[in-house]
Parts: structure tokens; C-alpha cells; sequence
């Protein structure tokens, strides 16, 4: 019975990184469909570019929301001994199925966004002090480079130097998994890498409308 529950709370993680939220708030508030504007991707920073700083944040937000609400479901249960070894291996693969639900959500045929805003709630519920810290590093590196694909990357690859040097972490698993969604992070970046490369990278920017023209 055990097992059950745990394979249903991983559904229900891969359930809430599946809502699209940019593809249904563009929808239901702007007839438009998010994936067919701007860069094409279905996240919040698009959002921001296409539909404006009112949806930008929201869909941030939401995004984020979702990462956090999957890891904290074992919360619900008592499977483990909250902050053992087991109880944060559980967690992070409450995390990634909420990651891999975003990325390729069941509710939008299977075309999501890059996974950044969940993949915030997830480590945040996780190592809140070092999400925090990270998160200045993003918006440090944006105000200076106005990329918010480089400092997404950035912020990702500072995250496990934290959790090994500043912070010290005794978990394994925990270690691993912030060195996967930095590489993970680099995949799902494939395209922004060469336009950054080839000097085609837009810098970010809120549009003052509400959609493309």
C-alpha cells in the first residue's frame, strides 16, 4: 500500500507541473495561445515579453508554486521521518517529476516552458537559505546582462557550488540532483546558448502591452 501511495504522489507532482499556466492565462485573458508568440516558449519570461508584467508575475509565481506545493506533499504523509535521507530523496523525486511535468505537461500536448520558475519553488522548498541566495545572483546577473537565460544559468550552477562549499550538505542525493537540473537547465537552454554565442540573444525587456501585434 505503501507504494502505491508514493507512485500516486509522484502522478499528483507530475500533475502540478503539468498545469500550463502561461498557455491557459493567454488563452483564457488574451485569446492567444503563448507558444506561438515571442520566442515560442511557454514560460514566464515570454510571458513577460509577450502579455506584459501583470501575467509575467503571475505565471512566475503560479510556476513557482508548483514546484513547491510537489516537493511539500510528503508533508501529507508519513512515509518517512521528515529530513532523513529517505524523506529528501523522496522530495527530490517529488521535484523533478514536477520539473519533467512542466517541461512536458500532459495538458499541453506536451510542450512547456524551460522549467526555471518550478524548478525555484522546488529547491526553494528544499534549502530555502540557498535558493534565496541564488535567487540574488539571478537578479544581480540580469540587471548586468539583461539575459535572463544566461542568469538562469548561471543561478543553477551556483546553486551546488553552495550546497558543497557554503552550506556543507551531508546529503548525497542532494548534491546530485542540484548538479542534474544544472545540466538539465543547459538542455533545455540549447537554443538560447547559440544565440548568445552567435550575438542574437534579445535582452530581457517588459513590453507595455499586452500582446504581440
Amino acid at each position: 500500500m505503501e507504494w502505491f501511495f508514493k507512485i500516486i504522489s509522484i502522478i499528483i507532482a507530475y500533475g502540478l507541473g503539468s498545469i500550463p499556466t502561461s498557455v491557459w492565462i493567454g488563452k483564457f485573458f488574451y485569446k492567444i495561445d503563448i507558444r506561438q508568440h515571442g520566442s515560442g516558449n511557454a514560460g514566464a519570461t515570454n510571458t513577460f515579453r509577450v502579455m506584459g508584467a501583470k501575467a509575467g508575475f503571475t505565471v512566475f509565481a503560479i510556476d513557482m508554486l508548483k514546484g513547491f506545493a510537489a516537493v511539500r506533499l510528503l508533508y501529507l504523509t508519513d512515509f518517512y521521518i521528515p529530513e532523513t535521507g529517505n524523506f529528501v530523496n523522496f522530495q527530490l523525486a517529488l521535484g523533478l517529476a514536477a520539473m519533467i511535468g512542466h517541461i512536458f505537461p500532459v495538458f499541453a500536448q506536451f510542450k512547456g516552458g524551460k522549467g526555471v520558475a518550478t524548478l525555484t519553488g522546488v529547491v526553494l522548498a528544499l534549502h530555502p537559505i540557498a535558493t534565496l541566495i541564488t535567487f540574488g545572483i539571478f537578479i544581480i546577473t540580469l540587471l548586468i546582462t539583461k539575459f535572463v537565460s544566461l542568469s538562469s544559468m548561471i543561478a543553477a550552477f551556483t546553486f551546488p557550488f553552495l550546497l558543497i562549499f557554503a552550506f556543507k550538505s551531508t546529503t548525497p542525493s542532494l548534491v546530485i540532483f542540484s548538479m542534474i537540473i544544472a545540466i538539465l537547465l543547459l538542455f533545455t537552454h540549447q537554443k538560447n546558448i547559440e544565440r548568445l554565442l552567435s550575438g542574437e540573444e534579445k535582452k530581457f525587456k517588459i513590453k507595455g502591452k499586452k500582446k504581440e501585434e
